[in-house]
């Protein structure tokens, strides 16, 4: 994993998280335990700061960032999907980003929605707790069902479960 301090600010990582080695996470960052971060994630903790919850997946090529002197926070059992873009915005807990979605500053996801693959959250959007938002822009289509709670249950158990498998047995050839 590429870990890096910046301006005397260095990267907090969680108990049994697993960093991929060509992810980079720079300066002022905390990432919580047992959490995900895929390979080629970018989270950059460099004038502002990165703050993920316990058992959250960075997929894939995301990105995460912070505007100067302020946050984005990703919470607990949030996935966060291939190729999506967090910039200064909150995510709370339970949330799920669809792979190739970008929440954009000031944008608030509540706790147990879903934003769709693709999806545009401008800025200071704020998606109600447990809806469906798609789109570009993104707007809420309805309430997450059954369907949404369960892979919103199951993929932290799965990242979390995959953490621990690339931790113990992941092996550079």
């Amino acid at each position: 994993m590429a870990l890096y301090e910046f301006e005397g600010k260095r990267p907090v990582i969680g108990e049994g998280t697993y960093v991929a080695e060509t992810a980079d996470v720079i300066g002022e960052v905390r990432i919580g335990q047992r959490c995900f971060i895929g390979p080629g994630a970018r989270i950059k903790g460099d004038y502002g700061s990165v703050v993920i919850g316990d058992e959250t997946s960075i997929q894939e090529n995301c990105v995460i960032h912070a505007r100067p002197g302020e946050k984005c926070t990703v919470g607990n059992r949030c996935t966060v999907g291939h190729g999506s873009i967090l910039h200064n915005c909150t995510l709370e807990d339970g949330v799920v980003i669809g792979m190739g979605a970008i929440v954009s500053d000031w944008a608030v996801v509540r706790a147990g929605s879903l934003v769709g693959e693709g999806a545009v959250v401008p800025q200071s959007s704020d998606i109600p707790p447990h809806k469906v938002a798609v789109g570009v822009p993104a707007r809420v289509t309805g309430d997450a069902d059954e369907s949404v709670q369960e892979f919103r249950d199951l993929a932290p158990r799965v990242y979390v479960a995959l953490a621990q498998r690339y931790g113990d047995g992941l092996k550079k050839l």
